[in-house]
């Protein structure tokens, strides 16, 4: 029971920070977004961002919890931090970049709410926003 409230208060925390962070693109302020995503995944998933980034979307979840011991706690995690980057990807205007952020986090996101077998408006509503963020993006911008 401590080691679930423990990640359900580092899920909480971390949605506080990626407001933050959303602040500060909001901001205008990109560089120190960044900085703050790059120590996120350090903080929280003891990796670096570029691990994350480097993986293929087919199939992240299973591959996640799979091939590196993650837990759908981490991949709540990684969600919310890859859809950070992918706000800022699209405030930089690098939208092809962007695109494949929302896709992760998308992807994430989806699959844990599969596994939890509940239902919040809030989650909904997210994706429903990544969807149509997806949708607006395309194929055609670069």
């Amino acid at each position: 029971m401590y080691k679930k409230d423990f990640m359900l208060r580092m899920i909480e925390m971390l949605a506080e920070f990626v407001a933050g962070i959303l602040g500060l693109i909001k901001k205008g302020d990109f560089k120190k977004a960044a900085q703050s995503i790059d120590d996120a995944y350090m903080d929280y998933l003891q990796q670096d961002a570029a691990f994350f980034n480097n993986l293929s979307s087919d199939n992240l979840p299973e591959s996640l919890l799979q091939e590196h011991n993650y837990t759908g706690d981490h991949l709540k995690i990684l969600s919310e931090l890859f859809f950070a980057q992918a706000e800022l990807a699209f405030a930089q205007e690098k939208y092809c970049e962007s695109r494949e952020y929302y896709r992760k986090s998308l992807s994430l996101l989806e699959f844990t709410i599969k596994e939890s077998k509940t239902f919040s408006f809030e989650e909904q509503a997210k994706i429903s926003s990544i969807k149509n963020r997806i949708s607006e993006l395309g194929d055609g911008k670069s």
